[in-house]
């Protein structure tokens, strides 16, 4: 009878024991589909921002680098390195449809800043800077076309634009950009820590 007695007990420790052990297990899984998902959402915030600003993982890392030694908040300064790129000033302005459309304008050298051709789409753009279309035919009919499919309901306070003539339009700097006029829903602290972590 004691026999059956500590059998039993034995038996009911070995099950206490298994469903420590379940249960510690399952804790374990958690915390790493937790770790998991908390890198999931900085990778998906990274691949967003990549994207939206049609940049290499290359140069988006640069970029994160410059904003680290920066003077102010690193998502911040982040966003403003990649919000005044010519390429996107050009979109921003109107002047292209899309961040590629405008990336190949500066490319093929449509495009001047303070009256010198730039061809750099990487160009960062610095207050007072004037935008304007080369004094070219081609170079003035694709910005015609280019208005036109754009469609910019509102210019960011950050810029201006004039038109003296449909195909002369003249973009105007007027401060670096603020992160109420960036239109990007993300949080940019994400990406930030996604490269902290990689390091």
């Amino acid at each position: 009878m004691e026999s059956d007695q500590s059998k039993v007990e034995s038996d009911q420790s070995k099950m206490e024991s298994d469903q420590s052990k379940v249960e510690s297990d399952q804790s374990i899984s958690q915390s790493t589909s937790k770790k998991r998902s908390q890198y999931s959402l900085r990778l998906e915030a990274k691949q967003r921002l990549r994207f939206n600003y049609g940049v290499t993982e290359r140069q988006l890392l640069k970029y994160v680098c410059i904003a680290k030694k920066a003077r102010g908040s690193t998502g911040q300064v982040l966003l403003q390195l990649l919000e005044m790129r010519l390429d996107n000033i050009i979109f921003r302005l109107g002047l292209s449809p899309t961040i590629p459309g405008a990336r190949q304008l500066v490319n093929h050298r449509h495009i001047l800043v303070n009256d010198q051709i730039v061809d750099i789409p990487s160009y960062r753009c610095k207050p007072n800077d004037i935008i304007t279309v080369r004094d070219h035919q081609k170079s003035q009919e694709l910005i015609k076309r280019n208005i036109k499919l754009a469609k910019i309901d509102e210019i960011p306070s950050h810029l201006n634009i004039s038109y003296l003539e449909e195909t002369k339009p003249k973009g105007f700097i007027n401060k670096i950009v603020d992160r109420g006029s960036i239109g990007l829903e993300i949080n940019e602290l994400l990406v930030v820590e996604y490269y902290s972590r990689q390091a």
